[in-house]
């Protein structure tokens, strides 16, 4: 396990030096600091008060909760992004069965479900010269507004630095295997029969983009605010000192498994040696 200051229960290396990103669960002391700082700032919103500080972690979550904890974040600290999470079950860094986490908004009409925040956001992305829908939208990439006119009292605003992500994949179901994931955005290139993993769908308005329990991804749940104990958010950043540490370690166990090697090899030689002097 690689120390790390950022908020999360405990951290793991999501890729290999120079600088080692990690990747964790929100939790720990600042973790909870965040948490209360949410119901702290939003006291009569309900929707944003489903965080539930247990066993070194926050749990439950939904797409509004996970950008108000963006907005908290330290400077080199976001929610992860689908192709994170791809990324960390790649090489074994994080395991996410049995639980959810929310990752993105998909965009595919300004008409219902959520026709005020589709709508709102549709204006922002034509703005932005996008045009090929559906669009998904990174979490880390917005910002929440409070606005007495959506059902949810709040909207999302496009961050300067949102990532607007075409996506035709996600106009219909099918399944997919773990090795035809985009690096990239996190989502499947292309369909299997043959796949492991299933890929859920809509047609209509504006929906969540998460990965089920089940590590399948769904882009189909239209009800924003719904949240249980299943739910993680997920943390990336890059720790230089956590990278230095890890590098240490690595070097401590290339040394011992030198020495062991050296210690095998004199034992043979001095075996061997014994052997000629007898004959």
């Amino acid at each position: 396990m690689i120390k790390s200051t950022f908020p999360v229960n405990k951290a793991n290396p999501l890729k290999i030096p120079l600088d080692i990103p990690i990747i964790g669960f929100l939790g720990g002391e600042g973790g909870k600091e965040i948490n209360n700082s949410i119901k702290k700032d939003y006291p009569d919103n309900k929707v944003l008060h489903m965080g539930n500080y247990f066993d070194n972690l926050v749990k439950n979550s939904n797409p509004f909760y996970a950008v108000a904890v963006q907005s908290r974040l330290p400077s080199g600290v976001n929610l992860s992004t689908q192709a994170n999470l791809e990324t960390a079950m790649r090489i074994g860094s994080m395991d996410f069965k049995g639980t959810y986490e929310d990752t993105g908004l998909v965009l595919r009409n300004g008409g219902n479900p959520n026709i005020y925040l589709a709508d709102y956001l549709m204006k922002q992305i034509k703005e932005r010269g996008k045009k090929r829908m559906p669009v998904m939208i990174p979490l880390k990439g917005l910002k929440l507004e409070k606005d007495s006119n959506s059902s949810y009292g709040l909207a999302f605003k496009l961050k300067d630095d949102a990532e607007l992500i075409s996506a035709p994949i996600l106009n219909r179901d099918g399944k997919f295997n773990s090795e035809d994931i985009d690096e990239k955005t996190g989502l499947p290139k292309k369909f299997s029969s043959l796949g492991n993993r299933f890929l859920y769908t809509s047609d209509l308005g504006l929906s969540r983009l998460l990965l089920d329990w089940d590590l399948d991804l769904d882009s189909d749940w239209v009800n924003l605010a719904d949240s249980d104990s299943y739910g993680r958010v997920v943390l990336t950043s890059i720790d230089k000192s956590g990278s230095q540490d890890f590098l240490a370690q690595k070097l401590t166990n290339l040394n011992a498994q030198r020495d062991a090697q050296i210690e095998k090899m004199n034992k043979n030689y001095q075996e061997e040696k014994r052997i000629l002097k007898e004959k």
